[in-house]
């Protein structure tokens, strides 16, 4: 009590002028919760490309899986983008981002979009990007790429007239092949060598290089998805799959999964890791490209379909993974223990979102570069989790050819990690879910990977075990390892101190301290206690809400 009343004296000396920077940036619409510092509308909407490919995979033809394997090379619903042939060539140079607009194929619309590359005197060729909107209902409204399904409506119209710096030109296109996307699930991996291991301040980043020196390449997660596209072998220094050996079930299945928990996966990471790149010590209020990649990393964990508040059970990327496995680990609610809602490693690391960006925000970047370590710790679980539920339905169940593939990418998508701690244990794991293993014996694999849970920084209390939701226990011998030895002060105690220590290491000016105890009292409040009101006996606490997530 005595700290949260100093903090709020604390808060009434902070500046308006710091209060109303701070309004600014929490004015965008929120994304599971989390309150992004800038516009990330058209980020989030990656999870409609990976939406789209699974309605392909669903379809379970040749056909199908051809126009699945074009929406992930191609994109659709990000950084949509038209490239038009201009009658005239430009008189003049057209800086990057500057505006064009022009009129939809109606002619009652304005077109707004800004240059995606700057073009010089003499270019016909341009390439215009769509501008997007805060609201993510209404991001943008031409959706084109490779999707099956097209929206033109907000498009350019097929032929017109082209506002340019106060200029005026003729231009021609085809809407329905020339309206392309610069961001696609394909393109994080085809990329990845560039920004995450050679050309990037911070390279090579360590997460990255863990499956770099395990799978022996830089787009190991596009080779993968090829692979299974087109029923082939990999041929990765480790963990080879060989995809000749399924059929539409278990392709669509590493598909599926692969462009989620390998691509995908892997660019949160790397954006989270850009924000540290490009953080600066002590400098408060200059740090909003900084925020700006740590909200795009948020975006690429979360998706768009999430919406608002992030209780959907239709989301397709790595926070709906999160809250769908810690109903088989009865990991869910804030303080785990539960079957149903949201998952409680997502409690943590979207507790963590906010004060990593609250960090960036005030230059706080060493303490932010720790923040950022405990989150990839945490986005590691839900990939353990996954490889023990298929090795239980594998192992003792004898899965079908789907759950063999599930277990297989899900292991794939953790392996490296494993490896850079224990090669053997990596071995152990991948000989019994690999893509064609002759057997499965689950109690090893769990074992495998509990030998480096600390090397991790996992707790075995965030993984849970393989539940058995009809008997309501575990399934033999997958019950929680125990954590290493505690001390003697109670976990109450352990999380006040540590925030205690956060705040007086991270945040030295009186509004940092000020608004942590906020955040402080809102986490209590969310797990039912909280700080200014009196003690509830457990059948008499409100119902529990989910921590505010991005």
């Amino acid at each position: 009590m005595k700290f949260v009343l100093i903090a709020l004296a604390a808060l009434s000396l902070a500046n308006a002028e710091s209060a109303a920077a701070l309004h600014r940036r929490l004015s965008f619409e929120k994304i599971a919760g989390y309150a992004p510092g800038s516009q990330v509308t058209d980020h989030c909407a990656i999870d409609r490309d990976q939406a789209a490919i699974e309605v392909e995979l669903a379809k379970r033809t040749n056909q199908s899986f051809q126009s699945a394997q074009q929406i992930y090379n191609q994109g659709g619903n990000s950084k949509s983008y038209a490239t038009v042939t201009l009658s005239s060539p430009l008189s003049s140079q057209v800086a990057r981002f500057e505006t064009i607009s022009g009129r939809s194929a109606d002619g009652t619309e304005e077109i707004v979009g800004k240059a995606l590359f700057s073009f010089k005197p003499g270019d016909t060729e341009l390439r215009i990007q769509y501008a997007t909107t805060d609201v993510q209902a209404e991001y943008v409204n031409c959706q084109v790429g490779g999707l099956v399904d097209t929206n033109t409506e907000g498009c350019f119209a097929a032929e017109g007239f082209l506002q340019i710096g106060g200029t005026q030109y003729a231009y021609v296109y085809d809407p329905s092949k020339d309206n392309d996307n610069a961001r696609t699930i394909a393109g994080f991996s085809t990329t990845a060598g560039d920004r995450m291991r050679l050309s990037c301040p911070g390279c090579p980043y360590t997460d990255f290089l863990y499956f770099y020196n395990y799978y022996g390449f830089d787009d190991y997660a596009h080779r993968w998805a090829n692979a299974a596209f087109n029923g082939e072998s990999t041929n990765f220094r480790n963990g080879n799959a060989d995809f000749s050996k399924y059929g539409f079930d278990g392709r669509g299945e590493a598909i599926k999964k692969g462009t989620a928990y390998m691509n995908i996966f892997m660019y949160v990471i790397r954006e989270l890791e850009d924000a540290m790149d490009d953080c600066k010590s002590g400098c408060i209020d200059c740090n909003d490209d900084v925020v700006h990649a740590w909200d795009e990393g948020v975006c690429f964990y979360t998706g768009s379909i999430e919406g608002q508040d992030g209780l959907t059970s239709d989301g397709k990327l790595l926070h709906q993974l999160a809250d769908k496995r810690c109903q088989n680990f009865k990991t869910c609610g804030p303080d785990s223990g539960e079957t149903e809602g949201t998952a409680s490693i997502n409690y943590q690391i979207f507790d963590l979102f906010a004060l990593g960006k609250f960090q960036l925000e005030t230059g706080n970047c060493s303490n932010a570069r720790k923040t950022l370590r405990s989150v990839i710790e945490l986005m590691y679980i839900p990939m353990i989790q996954g490889t023990l539920r298929y090795a239980v339905v594998v192992g003792a169940q004898q899965g079908s050819e789907k759950a063999k593939a599930e277990g297989a990418v899900f292991a794939a998508a953790v392996l490296p990690r494993v490896h850079a701690a224990n090669p053997e244990a990596a071995k152990i794991i991948y000989d019994n879910m690999r893509v064609g293993a002759t057997s499965t014996d689950q109690i090893a694999v769990k074992e495998a990977f509990e030998s480096v849970y600390a090397d991790m920084g996992v707790k075995c209390s965030d993984v849970g075990g393989v539940w058995n939701l009809v008997l309501d226990n575990y399934y033999d011998g997958m019950a929680p390892c125990i954590d290493a030895a505690t001390t003697g002060i109670s976990i109450q105690q352990e999380e006040d101190e540590t925030l205690a220590t956060i705040l007086g290491a991270t945040f030295g000016g009186l509004f940092g301290v000020a608004l942590l105890a906020l955040c402080f009292m809102r986490s209590k409040e969310k797990r039912g206690q909280p700080v200014f009101a009196p003690h509830l006996e457990d059948g008499d606490k409100d119902e529990e809400k989910p921590v505010e997530l991005h």
